[in-house]
C-alpha cells in the first residue's frame, strides 16, 4: 500500500507597493531647502537691508562719538566702539552701502562687458573670435587685484573708480563663460530651426541664445558680488575706497589694525561680516549653479 501525499495550494503573492505616506515623505526630502542656502540668504538679505535703510537699522550716528573710546562689544554696543568713540556696528550697517554699491558696479561692468565680448566671439567666431579670446587669456593671466590696482590708480581713489576698476577684473570670467555658452546653445537642433524658419541674427541671439544661457551667467554674477566685496574691501584697507570719515568695511579694519592686540573686536566682527557675505553669495551662486 502506497502512500499519497497532498500539496497545498501556494499562497498568492501581494505586490508590495508604497504607502502614499512613503512617497510624500520621499517627495518631501527632496525638496527640502539646504538649511545652509537659507543661512545664507538671510544673510544677504540683512546686508541688502542695512544698505537700504541704513539709517533705521543703525542704533546710533555712524560719524558721532557716542561714548568713550574702544568699549569692549555689550548689549549697548554690539560691535563695541572704535578709538574716536563711534559704535562700531552704526559704522558697520552704513558701510554696507558703500561696499554693495560699489560691488553692484563692479558686477554690472563685468557682467556687460563679458558678454558682449562672449557673444561677439562666440556668434562671429573665426580671427574676431581668436583674437578677442587672446584678449581675455591676457587679462587672466593677471591676478584680479593687481589688474584692480593698476586701473584705480590709473583714476584714482574713490568708491566709483575702485568699482570700475574691480569690474574690469572680472570682464574676462564673465566673456570665456558667456562664449562657451553661446558656441554650446548654437548647435541644438532648436537654434537651427529658428535660423531655419527665417529668423534673423538678433531675434534668434535674444530669444534663443541668450535666455538658455543665463542661468550660468547668473550663478557666476552672485559668485562675483561676494569677489567683488572683497576685493573692494582690500583697496579700501589700501586707503583706494572711500575717503575718511565715511564708513567702508575695508578702510574700518584698516582702521583698527593697530589697535588688534588691545581692541580686536575693531578689525575682527567687521572681518567676520565680510567673510559671512562672501560665504553666502558663493553658496547662492552654487546653487544657482546646480539647477541646470
Amino acid at each position: 500500500m502506497t502512500a499519497t501525499t497532498t500539496r497545498s495550494p501556494a499562497a498568492p503573492t501581494v505586490p508590495v507597493t508604497l504607502a502614499p505616506q512613503s512617497e510624500t515623505v520621499a517627495r518631501h526630502r527632496r525638496r527640502a531647502v539646504p538649511v545652509g542656502l537659507v543661512l545664507a540668504w538671510a544673510v544677504i538679505a540683512t546686508v541688502l537691508l542695512w544698505a537700504v535703510l541704513p539709517g533705521i537699522l543703525a542704533p546710533f550716528d555712524a560719524y558721532t562719538s557716542v561714548g568713550a573710546g574702544l568699549q569692549a562689544p555689550g548689549g549697548e554696543h554690539l560691535f563695541g566702539t572704535d578709538a574716536n568713540g563711534r559704535d562700531l556696528f552704526s559704522r558697520v550697517v552704513h558701510g554696507a552701502s558703500e561696499s554693495l554699491s560699489g560691488a553692484l558696479v563692479a558686477v554690472a561692468v563685468g557682467l556687460t562687458a563679458g558678454t558682449v565680448l562672449g557673444v561677439v566671439a562666440g556668434t562671429v567666431g573665426g580671427i574676431v573670435e581668436e583674437v578677442l579670446m587672446r584678449v581675455v587669456d591676457v587679462l587672466l593671466a593677471i591676478p584680479g587685484l593687481l589688474l584692480a590696482l593698476t586701473v584705480v590708480v590709473l583714476l584714482g581713489p574713490g568708491t566709483v573708480n575702485a568699482a570700475l576698476a574691480v569690474g574690469v577684473g572680472a570682464v574676462a570670467g564673465f566673456a570665456r563663460l558667456v562664449r562657451a555658452e553661446v558656441v554650446q546653445v548654437r548647435a541644438t537642433e532648436y537654434v537651427e530651426a529658428a535660423y531655419g524658419s527665417g529668423g534673423r541674427i538678433l531675434s534668434v541671439l535674444w530669444r534663443h541664445v541668450l535666455r538658455n544661457s543665463l542661468r550660468p551667467v547668473v550663478a557666476l554674477a552672485a559668485m562675483q558680488l561676494g569677489t567683488a566685496i572683497l576685493a573692494l574691501s582690500t583697496l579700501g584697507f589700501l586707503g583706494y575706497g572711500v575717503t575718511p570719515p565715511d564708513p567702508e568695511w575695508g578702510m574700518i579694519i584698516a582702521q583698527g589694525r593697530d589697535l588688534l592686540a588691545a581692541a580686536w573686536w575693531v578689525t575682527t566682527l567687521p572681518g567676520l561680516v565680510i567673510v559671512a557675505v562672501v560665504l553666502s553669495a558663493n553658496r547662492v551662486s552654487r546653487s544657482l549653479g546646480s539647477e541646470r
